[in-house]
């Protein structure tokens, strides 16, 4: 079977500091980078992200966030020094309880308000079980 890749494509309002931003986030450099585009080809998560120069960008929308899930608290940290090097704002978390699931994860917010978090699960399955009744609470990951 062909190896599947996930493609995102974000408009952005800076071609520049969304560029400098998705270097830090991936640590890599855009396979393609012109004055109103960019694309970075990601190997590991397999993703196709483009980033298209526009006038205007309506943050929020239907997206809640974006994220990177890694396989240790190791990688998590390795994000956090990565997004320290470049001088980015973050939030980090340990052991927090998020989509009924024990997780590590950093957040970082993008130069058009897009919110991404590099996240391990720790414990795979936190809630009692699906015949407790649900309950509106916080939003998951919020």
């Amino acid at each position: 079977m062909a190896v599947l890749k996930t493609h995102v494509a974000l408009n952005v309002t800076e071609i520049d500091k969304s560029v400098a931003f998705y270097r830090a986030m991936f640590g890599l450099e855009p396979m393609k980078y012109k004055a109103d585009y960019a694309k970075f080809d990601i190997s590991n998560p397999a993703l196709n992200l483009t980033l298209n120069l526009a006038a205007s960008v309506q943050t929020g929308g239907a997206l809640s966030h974006l994220g990177v899930q890694v396989e240790s608290t190791e990688e998590v940290q390795a994000a956090i020094r990565r997004f320290t090097e470049a001088g980015l704002a973050l939030f980090t978390e340990e052991n927090t309880d998020c989509c009924y699931a024990l997780q590590d994860k950093v957040w970082v917010t993008d130069p058009n308000g897009n919110k991404w978090e590099v996240f391990v699960v720790k414990v795979a399955d936190t809630a009692p079980s699906k015949e407790v009744a649900p309950t509106l609470k916080k939003p998951c990951c919020a």
